[in-house]
C-alpha cells in the first residue's frame, strides 16, 4: 500500500501572482494611454475628478441634510466649511427659497418645492423668559438666519448656520438697537436706524447703519 503525502502550503511564501499583476499593469497602462495621462499625474487627476463629482452630487441633496455630512469624515467637514457646495448650487441654479415660520419656542423651516416638507430647526439656545415672549427681528443672509431679540440684560443676537444645523450666540451688534430697518443681499445684511437706550434708560434715535458679513460672521 502506497501512501500519499499531503501537500501543506507554506504560509510564509507569497503567492505567485505575476500574471495578475501584469494584467493590472497592462490595464492601467492602456487607460493612461487613452486618457493621455502620464504615470505620475494619473492619480492626481483621478482624485480631482472624484472631488468634483462628490461636490456635484452633494449639491443636489436637500440643504437641511448637509449638517449630517460632518459626521462622515474630516474631508466632508472641511467641504462644508469651505462653502464650495453652496457656490456650486448657485452656479447650477439649484438655489431654493425657504420660508421660516415661528411656532412657540421653535423655528420651523419649510422648503418651497413641489411638495412642502416641513423641517424643524433646533431650539434657540436661550433660557431667558423675556426673549421668548418679546418681539424678535429676523433676517436671512447667505446660508444663515439671524434672529435679534431682547433678553433681561439687553439686545441679543442668535445665528443659525444651515451647514452645521446649529444655533450660535452672537455676534453682538455694534450699536444694539430695536425697531430698525433691515435688508440683505447675498452674503451681506444691513441694519439701519432704530432706537437704542441711553444710560438713563431713555430712548434715542440711532442714525447709523451696520453691515454684517456671512463670510466673516461679524460686522464690517
Amino acid at each position: 500500500m502506497v501512501g500519499i503525502k499531503p501537500h501543506i502550503p507554506d504560509l510564509n511564501v507569497k503567492p505567485c501572482s505575476d500574471s495578475d499583476e501584469e494584467e493590472k499593469g497592462e490595464i492601467a497602462k492602456e487607460f493612461q494611454n487613452l486618457a493621455g495621462l502620464k504615470t505620475h499625474d494619473a492619480c492626481y487627476v483621478d482624485h480631482k475628478l472624484l472631488y468634483e463629482l462628490e461636490v456635484e452630487i452633494i449639491a443636489r441633496l436637500p440643504c437641511f441634510e448637509y449638517w449630517k455630512l460632518q459626521f462622515l469624515n474630516k474631508k466632508f467637514l472641511q467641504l462644508l466649511k469651505s462653502c464650495e457646495i453652496f457656490r456650486v448650487r448657485e452656479e447650477r441654479g439649484l438655489v431654493k427659497p425657504y420660508v421660516i415660520l415661528h411656532s412657540g419656542l421653535y423655528l420651523i423651516g419649510k422648503c418651497l418645492i413641489r411638495i412642502l416638507k416641513p423641517s424643524r430647526l433646533p431650539k434657540v439656545p436661550s433660557s431667558d423668559y423675556c426673549f421668548f415672549h418679546s418681539d424678535k427681528e429676523t433676517v436671512s443672509v447667505g446660508t444663515q438666519l439671524i434672529v435679534i431679540g431682547r433678553e433681561i440684560d439687553g439686545i441679543v443676537v442668535f445665528r443659525y448656520e444651515l451647514e452645521n444645523h446649529k444655533w450660535f450666540k452672537g455676534p453682538s451688534m455694534i450699536t444694539p438697537r430695536a425697531m430698525y430697518g433691515s435688508a440683505s443681499h447675498g452674503k451681506t445684511a444691513f441694519f439701519a436706524g432704530g432706537i437704542k437706550m441711553d444710560e438713563n434708560g431713555n430712548p434715542i434715535v440711532v442714525q447709523t447703519v451696520e453691515k454684517y458679513s456671512a463670510d466673516t460672521k461679524g460686522g464690517l
